[in-house]
C-alpha cells in the first residue's frame, strides 16, 4: 500500500547490510519496482487458494495479480516461502490445494530454487477476539483447526511435486 515507502526501507537496509523480507500476498505485486524487489532477499508469499473463487471469497480480490507477482518472482530469481493457510471446510479440498501446489511447482520450473519452501499454516482461533473487538462479522467462529491428518495430507501433496514442505 505504500510502495515508495517500502523502497525507501528496503535500500537503506540492504546499504547497512540487513537482510531484507517482503510479507505480501502479491495482490499489489505490480507497484513494488523491479529496483525494490532487488533489494528483497526474500519473499513470504501468501496464496490463500489457487481457485478463483475461493480465493475471492477469502479475500474478497482476484487471484491473478498475485499469481502474475509470483511468476515476476521467479523471472528475477527471487527467493520465496510460498504460504498456505489451510481452513477445514474452505481451503482443504483436494482440488484447490492440487492447484496451490501446481503453480508452486511452475514457479519452480520458472527458476529452479526460487520456491525455498512452502508452509502449510493449520488455521486456528487466534484472531477470533480481534473480529469480536472491532464489532465485526466473523465467518470462521465455528470453523476448528484441521486434525492433523488432513494437515499431513495437503503438506503430502505440496511434497509430491518435489517441494519442500513444514
Amino acid at each position: 500500500m505504500q510502495p515508495a515507502f517500502a523502497a525507501r526501507v528496503l535500500r537503506g537496509a540492504k546499504e547497512l547490510g540487513v537482510h531484507t523480507t517482503l510479507d505480501t500476498s502479491g495482490f499489489l505485486g505490480a507497484h513494488a519496482t523491479d529496483a525494490m524487489l532487488d533489494d528483497t532477499d526474500l519473499v513470504l508469499l501468501d496464496v490463500k487458494s489457487g481457485d478463483p473463487e475461493t480465493y475471492r471469497r477469502v479475500t474478497g480480490r482476484d487471484l491473478e495479480p498475485t499469481l502474475v507477482f509470483g511468476r515476476r518472482l521467479a523471472a528475477r530469481g527471487r527467493r520465496v516461502w510460498l504460504r498456505f493457510v489451510l481452513v477445514p471446510g474452505l481451503t482443504d479440498a483436494v482440488d484447490n490445494v492440487e492447484k496451490v501446489a501446481a503453480y508452486a511447482a511452475e514457479l519452480e520450473q520458472i527458476r529452479p530454487g526460487t520456491v525455498e519452501r512452502v508452509e502449510v499454516l493449520p488455521f486456528h482461533q487466534m484472531g477470533r477476539e480481534k473480529w469480536h473487538a472491532l464489532g465485526r462479522s466473523y465467518e470462521l467462529e465455528d470453523t476448528q483447526p484441521p486434525t492433523a491428518e488432513l494437515t499431513e495430507r495437503v503438506r503430502e501433496q505440496f511434497r509430491a511435486h518435489g517441494l519442500a514442505t513444514y
